[in-house]
């Protein structure tokens, strides 16, 4: 499966966004789909998840309230709508796909597949 991650950019403190994931070579319906981030300089880190089958959810406790992850598996597609996004949410925004049974998986080493990434960058 091959991810691709888009929708990032320079948006104000405030502001909302939607990332997309786009999945190709493969469904993304028996994966686990997941958002992390990471600033320069510092490890990866998990933002939120949606589980493979039932929509269930799980968020990092800093996001929750702002971020809702989203799947189309008909669009093949996973998507994170941020809202009233604050400087602190300035990272690399990378999608990921789990086959791991583990729920909620929240490590990094569960996921299988990753995107490029996308840059968000929140200015005060």
């Amino acid at each position: 499966v091959q991810l691709q991650a888009s929708g990032g950019g320079l948006v104000q403190a405030g502001d909302s966004l939607r990332l997309s994931c786009a999945a190709s070579g493969g469904s993304i319906s028996g994966y686990h789909m997941a958002w992390f981030r990471q600033v320069s300089g510092k490890e990866r880190e998990f933002v939120a998840a949606i589980r493979r089958s039932g929509g269930a959810t799980y968020y990092v406790d800093s996001v929750k309230g702002r971020f809702t992850i989203s799947r189309s598996n008909l669009k093949n597609t996973v998507y994170l709508q941020i809202d009233t996004l604050k400087p602190e949410d300035t990272a690399v925004y990378y999608c990921a796909a789990s086959r791991s049974v583990v729920w909620p998986a929240i490590q990094s080493a569960t996921y299988n597949y990753w995107g490029q990434g996308t840059l968000v960058t929140v200015s005060s």
